[in-house]
């Protein structure tokens, strides 16, 4: 049987085809668009990509490779830091394909073959695969052409990279600081120890360190210098909080009781009341449970300070064990064990009955699968009943479809989370309802503990609710407190051998190992293959508690100031090992390999992202509200019920799912463009205010003119009246008034009074009018009315209309003519503008 065609013009994916088709057929594997590559012209092509971080370069190329979880054709890029795949012809980062060297949890190759025809026998060699397995939720699978050797260069170069044997040979020691560099850390565990004692005005120095002036105390409480060398607690920071009654010479004889040397000591305290958070590992009482010690016993009494407002009466202690009870007893078959109320001083022992690590790692594993298994981008191409008509749920079964459904909660990791989360609300109300003080500690006193205590300060205390108190309650309880990040992380520590084991040179015929659903399709036969981590210390606790912190979120999302992807691009940084801050297991060996000098800071990082957008970053929550929430969180029972982490859990089996579920991503857009909106309202209130003063300045401007117009129109109707009576009068005594025109560019004083609108006429020439006055001709006289009635009325004339005195002239005219020409003179002088004669 032959596939069916696909469409004309489109190549079909392997999405597109059914179940049998995708196991039973030929020309699947054919259908993806392999890179037509000579891996030899390419090589060196990638060295000065722009994606490349400090320090990191390329250790191996591999061209012709498809993505198998969404059939992307590409290169992938081995490098010192990461694995990348680039997609074909744009060469842009693939996030799916791109995954850090120490996010790594395992991988191995496998060799799928494929049912075909004999016919077609030669044309379907076994696709050739790699998985990657993360421990960030993803399953990675890249397939490689057939008969290359890309797929061995690429594994050998993960064997070799991935998981060095010295904890110097990672990442983050060849890059350096870069700029991210990194502040003491005892500096600032000092600092939130100055804070919690009432003494925030302080701040820690190199110098106070070193001379061991840090020993402060207040009323209650003091800061011990007993751990300075790491003599006491090789697992305990140098400084630690004890109730400032117990001398160092009790501390000493009370830590050999608790396993580790782990004693009890303050972790958080309650300023107004006095009570207390405090941290241990199990106590050493036996198999028969009663081993005693008076000094561990004075120690634990000792937080159990006086009431305020009681006359003598001192608060409860709860003692509260982690673990399930039967394992407390059972560890007194190594010397371990639990305490016993009747010995210790207004106590009650509480059991929470969380699993230890060998469970969260497993159910890890388990929520990953089932993810991976009904996601998206599974690792084996197909989809789920959500999206293609529940082909891979047994022909939709309802029966089948609950099963699957089943897996989540058969993983077991939110009935994990929900123990986490009862457990330290439990704790948080007793201190804040019965002001009691709480003593925690499971086995070792590092790992559940450490997930108890601190989620338990962040509902107590808002402070750790911030940017600045989470990073101070992270390196004091997690850090400082030594959980073994190396071993739980799964990277080499300072002894120079990781306790992280890899399947090496693991091959398999059939389909992907995954889970019992998986495999009981039959479509092909599993890879048989134990945990990787069946024999180590590797389990995701850190990362538990994470998610705990995100479903307090989820509960409260105006109470912190950080927003779930914070949270997300902190833990990517935390597990691609690219920062130094969480390396190795404790404070000691992180002193003793020089991290803090020699490594960037993640903090510093961080911090450094959020500076360009300020409050608008995707890592501050746009629903903070810091007045409303400025006490402790007190979460009901029936609200501790966990979820999904869509922003972390759903983002690469469900990438638009895990966008979707983000509420904070679509406020900031919005706030975002309320304030870019907010911004062309004010730059348009400042042209309006520009263009009105302009016109206020026009309008002034306008009412000059309209003033300057009215007088000159004033003058020049009163000019045009006296110019029309003089007229009039020298016409009547036989004269005429002529007006020339002449030009008077080469006369200096016009020159200077060119600009002059009132001297320039109407098309911007100056001239200069001049006036003559003359005698009419006797026919113009003749003519003149006016001048037949002045001839008649002269007395000097006779009835013959002959002149009396010819000779001597007219006395009376020329005196009245010499008076005329004075007049024109003046008016002359006036020099009005001829645009004032114009008709209105």
């Amino acid at each position: 049987m032959t596939p069916p065609r696909p469409p004309s013009g489109r190549q079909r994916s392997l999405r597109d085809y059914s179940e049998s088709e995708k196991m039973d057929v030929t020309g699947s594997w054919d259908t993806l668009e392999w890179t037509k590559l000579d891996s030899a012209s390419g090589s060196g092509s990638f060295a000065n990509l722009s994606c490349l971080l400090e320090s990191e370069r390329v250790i191996i190329e591999g061209y012709g490779v498809v993505l198998f979880n969404t059939d992307e054709a590409g290169t992938l890029l081995v490098t010192n830091f990461r694995i990348l795949f680039l997609s074909e012809g744009t060469r842009k980062v693939i996030p799916l394909g791109t995954i850090p060297l120490a996010t790594i949890e395992k991988f191995n190759k496998m060799v799928l073959k494929v049912q075909s025809s004999p016919r077609q026998s030669d044309k379907n060699p076994p696709r050739r695969l790699l998985q990657v397995t993360g421990k960030d939720m993803r399953i990675i699978v890249y397939g490689f052409r057939p008969r290359t050797k890309k797929r061995r260069a690429v594994f050998e170069a993960l064997l070799k990279c991935s998981k060095p044997e010295r904890v110097w040979d990672l990442y983050t020691f060849a890059c350096g600081p870069f700029k991210f560099g990194n502040a003491n850390p005892k500096e600032r565990l000092l600092n939130e120890y100055f804070r919690l004692l009432g003494k925030s005005s302080l701040r820690a120095s190199m110098d106070m360190i070193e001379d061991g002036s840090f020993t402060l105390s207040n009323e209650l409480w003091r800061i011990s210098d007993l751990n300075s060398n790491y003599n006491l607690c090789q697992t305990y920071p140098f400084a630690f909080m004890v109730p400032k009654s117990i001398s160092d010479e009790v501390l000493l004889q009370a830590c050999s009781f608790r396993a580790r040397c782990r004693l009890p000591v303050i972790t958080w305290c309650q300023p107004g009341s006095g009570a207390v958070l405090a941290r241990s590992s199990q106590p050493l009482v036996g198999l028969m449970m009663n081993m005693r010690s008076n000094f561990d016993e004075k120690l634990v009494a000792a937080f159990c300070s006086q009431l305020p407002g009681a006359k003598g009466e001192r608060r409860k202690l709860y003692i509260a064990d982690a673990r399930p009870r039967k394992n407390a007893l059972a560890n007194g078959a190594m010397g371990g064990g639990s305490e016993s109320s009747s010995n210790y001083f207004q106590s009650e022992i509480v059991f929470f009955g969380i699993d230890n690590i060998h469970a969260m790692r497993e159910s890890f594993s388990r929520l990953r699968d089932y993810l991976d298994m009904h996601g998206t981008t599974s690792s084996d191409g197909r989809s789920s009943f959500l999206r293609h008509g529940g082909w891979t749920w047994g022909g939709g079964n309802l029966s089948s479809m609950s099963a699957s459904v089943s897996l989540l909660g058969d993983s077991g990791w939110l009935i994990h989370i929900q123990s986490v989360l009862a457990g330290a609300a439990w704790i948080a109300a007793r201190v804040a309802m019965e002001s009691a003080s709480v003593l925690v500690h499971c086995s070792d006193g590092w790992d559940r503990t450490t997930q108890l205590v601190s989620l338990a300060c962040l509902l107590l205390d808002p402070y750790y609710r911030t940017f600045t108190g989470f990073q101070a309650l992270v390196e004091k309880d997690w850090l400082a407190f030594g959980h073994p990040f190396s071993d739980r992380v799964g990277m080499p520590n300072i002894s120079g051998s990781g306790n992280f084991d890899l399947p090496r040179q693991s091959s398999s015929t059939g389909s992907f190992p995954s889970s019992p659903v998986r495999q009981s399709s039959g479509s092909a036969s599993s890879q048989s293959s134990s945990s990787s981590h069946g024999h180590n210390n590797y389990s995701p606790i850190f990362m538990q508690w994470i998610d705990s912190v995100s479903q307090l979120m989820r509960m409260y999302p105006c109470a912190f100031e950080f927003s779930p992807t914070f949270l997300v691009d902190f833990m990517d940084c935390l597990l691609s090992c690219r920062f130094g801050n969480f390396l190795c297991n404790s404070e000691k060996e992180r002193q003793q390999c020089g991290i803090p000098d020699a490594c960037g800071c993640l903090w510093a990082y961080l911090t450094d992202m959020r500076s360009f957008n300020a409050t608008s970053h995707v890592h501050c929550n746009p629903f903070y509200d810091p007045l409303k929430y400025d006490g402790p969180l007190l979460p009901p029972a029936a609200s501790l019920a966990p979820t999904l982490w869509p922003q972390f859990h759903l983002r690469w089996a469900c990438p638009e799912e895990a966008k979707a579920a983000d509420i904070g991503v679509q406020c900031r857009a919005m706030t975002v463009k309320y304030s870019e909106m907010q911004k062309e309202k004010e730059a348009a209130e400042r042209r309006v205010d520009e263009i009105s003063f302009a016109m206020e300045s026009l309008s002034a401007e306008l009412l000059r003119e309209r003033h300057m117009s009215w007088s000159a129109r004033e003058s020049a109707n009163q000019a045009t009246k006296e110019y029309t009576a003089l007229t009039r009068a020298v016409q009547s005594l036989g004269c005429k008034v002529n007006f020339t025109t002449s030009d008077v560019e080469d006369d200096p004083r016009t020159c200077a009074l060119e600009n002059n609108p009132r001297r320039r006429n109407r098309h911007g020439n100056n001239s200069d009018i001049s006036v003559s006055i003359s005698l009419m001709s006797e026919e113009n006289r003749a003519g003149n009315p006016i001048g037949r009635a002045c001839e008649a009325l002269c007395p000097l004339r006779t009835r013959e209309g002959v002149c009396r005195w010819p000779e001597a002239g007219c006395a009376h005219v020329g005196s009245q003519f010499v008076g005329l020409k004075a007049n024109f003179d003046a008016f002359d002088r006036l020099a009005i503008d001829d645009s004032y004669f114009q008709p209105e």
